[in-house]
């Protein structure tokens, strides 16, 4: 690990890297990769969990080539010096910020969507021109064995590579120096994550999870909001950071609304035999899940197969903040519905847990949208909508509080894996004499006169 970094700090530190020629060739090089092995890409994640080629490229691997398509596109505009204001005490001169990359970049990327969310962190830092050292989630084996494939075939190590394995090899790379950390994951491990690069000040970028909540009103559109949850919710099985993890339906519409939710189950077919559905990651993860099927509060679905790993899509109706499947992130197709006839003790209950990845609001009434969205804090969202906000790159996507921190995707991205050097380039044509000795009364009060203006 220590001589593959110092490897990395050399070559990063020829400047080869700051070059924006360079930068677009690498992502071109990771683009044409991608395309060469887009087929081992889509049998690998089928092993893993029998997710389809549709899925896989809809969620995954088009988003991956939007990316470096912006990226290629956008990179000169980004990494130009920028000019910005100079104030009056400062004058003659000009002021700008220079963007620079931060250095030598560890990415841990997770396991539920294994291709996006190891590869666009690593378009962000290809593009901010940062060397790579890439460590995919172990989870998937086969999705893992690829991504090493397509990145240790096509690139020199010394400015990109992926590193296998589990726990150990993650912990002995955590416990070297890098310029960067970004990690995409559990909350628990986040912590463990920010406290290793802690001891060497490293700067890092986490994008954790937490218990994302879905406020359906009275007046909504109740048809279309059914519609577009239910695919939210059981895309991936439910394995996704930003799925809403629970609803709270106005009392007021609640019956109509579940009826509304077991069509749209039924009529989406969700079965792995449709290409729209997944199995549960791996064992582990399937029994915690079973455990958080309250069988008395079932309303539709609740049945599995352990062997097989999969989980029917399941409501779970009559749910209060004191079941056990609120006390964690579902991370998988059991869909909670609570009711709610005040808005304000709602709110107030969703604000006393840890800040969620994300919120989604759906209502036509503005005064609604706009108390909801100012009083709860939360990573981003959608209104009347729920996860497709993470296809705009033209927003940042990130967490807070414990759901993470720092945030990426396009530009932000860019931002995330730079430095910004401030700079001031003062002119030599003169020099005020005010601020240099003797101090006088007459001195003073012209300071005083600028600095209140």
């Amino acid at each position: 690990m220590q001589e593959l970094i110092q490897s990395q700090r050399d070559f990063f530190n020829t400047n080869a890297t700051k070059s924006i020629q360079f930068r677009k060739q690498q992502l071109q090089k990771l683009e044409d990769a991608i395309k060469a092995n887009e087929q081992l890409m889509y049998d690998a994640i089928y092993k893993d969990f029998k997710k389809s080629e549709f899925d896989t490229f809809t969620t995954e691997i088009a988003l991956i080539f939007s990316d470096i398509k912006e990226a290629k596109k956008k990179v000169a505009r980004w990494a130009k010096t920028k000019r910005k204001r100079t104030n009056i005490i400062n004058l003659p001169g000009k002021s700008y910020v220079i963007p620079e990359p931060l250095g030598v970049s560890l990415i841990i990327g997770a396991w539920n969507y294994p291709y996006y969310l190891s590869f666009a962190p690593v378009i962000s830092a290809m593009v901010a021109g940062c060397s790579i050292i890439l460590k995919p989630s172990e989870v998937p084996s086969n999705t893992s064995a690829v991504i090493a494939k397509i990145v240790n075939d096509n690139f020199d190590p010394s400015y990109f590579k992926v590193v296998e394995g589990g726990v150990q090899e993650t912990s002995a790379l955590l416990n070297e120096k890098f310029d960067k950390i970004f990690f995409t994951g559990s909350t628990t491990v986040g912590r463990i994550v920010y406290k290793a690069a802690a001891k060497h000040l490293t700067p890092v970028t986490l994008e954790l999870g937490g218990k994302s909540p879905a406020f359906i009103t009275e007046g909504s559109n109740l048809k279309m909001a059914a519609k577009r949850l239910i695919w939210a919710k059981f895309l991936n099985a439910g394995q996704t950071c930003i799925a809403p993890d629970y609803l709270l339906v106005d009392k007021n519409i609640k019956n109509e609304f579940l009826e509304l939710l077991k069509y749209e189950i039924k009529n989406s077919h969700f079965t792995i035999d449709n290409d729209n559905y997944v199995q549960i990651v791996n064992t582990k993860n399937t029994e915690r899940l079973i455990k958080l099927i309250d069988t008395d509060k079932v309303c539709f679905g609740g049945k599995y197969n352990l062997e097989n790993r999969t989980i029917e899509p399941t409501i779970l109706d009559n749910i209060t903040f004191e079941d056990t499947i609120m006390q964690e992130e579902v991370f998988g197709p059991i869909l909670p519905i609570l009711t709610y006839d005040n808005l304000d003790e709602m709110i107030a209950q969703v604000k006393s847990g840890q800040k969620p990845l994300s919120c989604y609001v759906f209502t036509k009434n503005k005064t609604i949208k706009n108390k909801i969205l100012s009083e709860i804090s939360f990573g981003g969202g959608c209104v009347n909508d729920a996860m497709i906000h993470i296809s705009n790159s033209n927003l940042g996507f990130g967490g807070v509080g414990e759901s993470g921190m720092g945030s990426y995707h396009g530009e932000e991205g860019f931002r995330a894996f730079s430095h910004y050097k401030s700079m001031l380039h003062k002119s030599t044509i003169f020099e005020p004499n005010i601020k240099y000795f003797p101090h006088t009364k007459g001195k003073l009060n012209i300071l005083k006169k600028l600095f209140r203006l």
